[in-house]
């Protein structure tokens, strides 16, 4: 039951939470000890309130998963897990990670408070519209960015804001082209906004925030503003790694059908896992070391 309990609580997801290290990067606070174990207890307390939220999907989601080709392993779906047990699971994961919260600072536990409420009107409500499907899973994002800023009391920009949502976009969007193609005719018993949705909607879509993210990226890395802030103009040499992880991302989605989930693609495919490490890498010299 130990390892239902882990299964339930989806650590692989926890990578998502990675988005919150951005902020120490390129505040130019990565030397600064007291703001990286700020950064670390963040995330673990995102960690936290994330299994929480996995835990209450999947009890809400239960019926719909066992439908599901992959998700009708889940502890719950497979009936391993009781409803009873999940919901104390889940209530205790959500009540302490917002104590958790509080005690960092008072924005930081305002953004785990918007994380949890946006959570709770998508797996309630929102999961069953079209387009604020998607959108509700890239805020999830970017208010994941924005709690990294607030974790270590610094200023958040407007382009991590448009570079978030976009980037989520593009990833959510590919997330629903594959569970549409990969589930068929079962795609509407699993999630009623699948019937809305089809391959010429989410295409032409894809590709246009497949443009928007490049496109605000490059004019991040060449801004006057982000030059003058960040004390260097050569974060362009970055932008090839952008590209690259992009493009490849699209391959995956269009040849390999392999857009379900974006944290597995991040693990499994290496060239996207060096790219994204490249990436991160070359930033840093740029930003501490050129």
């Amino acid at each position: 039951m130990f390892r239902d309990i882990i299964k339930l609580a989806r650590p692989a997801q926890w990578l998502k939470n990675g988005i919150m290290v951005l902020a120490i990067v390129f505040a130019g606070e990565l030397t600064n000890p007291d703001k990286i174990l700020l950064t670390i207890v963040a995330m673990a307390i995102y960690c936290l309130l994330s299994s929480g939220i996995y835990t209450l999907n999947d009890i809400v989601d239960a019926d719909r998963d066992r439908l599901h080709p992959l998700k009708k392993d889940r502890p719950i779906a497979a009936g391993r897990i009781g409803v009873g047990i999940a919901s104390v699971m889940s209530a205790a994961l959500l009540i302490g990670g917002l104590a958790a919260a509080w005690a960092v600072n008072g924005p930081f536990f305002w953004s785990a408070v918007a994380f949890i409420g946006l959570n709770l009107l998508y797996s309630f409500w929102w999961k069953n519209l079209v387009i604020l499907d998607v959108l509700a899973i890239a805020l999830s994002f970017v208010i994941r960015a924005y709690a990294g800023t607030f974790a270590i009391v610094v200023p958040a920009s407007t382009w991590m804001l448009f570079s978030t949502l976009l980037l989520a976009l593009f990833l959510g969007l590919g997330k629903r082209r594959h569970e549409l193609l990969y589930l068929e005719k079962e795609a509407l018993a699993h999630r009623k906004t699948l019937v809305k949705y089809s391959s010429y909607l989410l295409d032409p879509l894809i590709i246009v925030v497949t443009a928007s993210v490049l496109v605000i990226y490059m004019l991040y890395t060449s801004s006057t503003e982000v030059i003058q802030k960040l004390g260097t103009d050569k974060l362009f040499v970055t932008v090839p790694f952008v590209v690259y992880g992009i493009f490849r991302y699209l391959y995956l989605i269009h040849r390999e059908d392999r857009g379900g989930s974006p944290t597995r693609i991040l693990i499994s495919d290496f060239p996207i896992l060096i790219t994204v490490m490249l990436w991160l890498i070359t930033a840093s010299l740029v930003l501490y070391v050129l």
